[in-house]
């Protein structure tokens, strides 16, 4: 393995997941919510609530975030949040993100 694969691998290897996500009480007392940065300037906000799309199933809405706003053009969130992701979902939406 060359040092380019080497680097390569350990940027892999350092990417954040939904198991690094730190959650909190939503704001509105009746869901969760966090934000997530990476090192390109890019981040995350991951949410759960009644009111979220896929909310009131148990599952997650993420919208992409750039210097710490919400960034709509981008290729995984395609000028919206995205919904309806299970926890697989979210670290694969995180780790293209991660990849910008």
């Amino acid at each position: 393995m060359n040092f380019y694969q080497l680097n390569a691998f350990v940027n892999y290897i350092k990417m954040k997941t939904f198991k690094d996500l730190k959650f909190e009480s939503h704001p509105m007392g009746n869901g969760i919510m966090c934000r997530e940065h990476f090192e390109n300037g890019y981040g995350v906000s991951v949410v759960r609530t009644p009111y979220t799309y896929g909310g009131d199933k148990g599952l997650y809405e993420l919208a992409v975030l750039f210097e710490n706003e919400i960034h709509y053009d981008n290729p995984v969130a395609q000028g919206d949040v995205v919904g309806y992701l299970r926890e697989e979902d979210v670290t694969d939406a995180m780790k293209q993100i991660q990849k910008f």
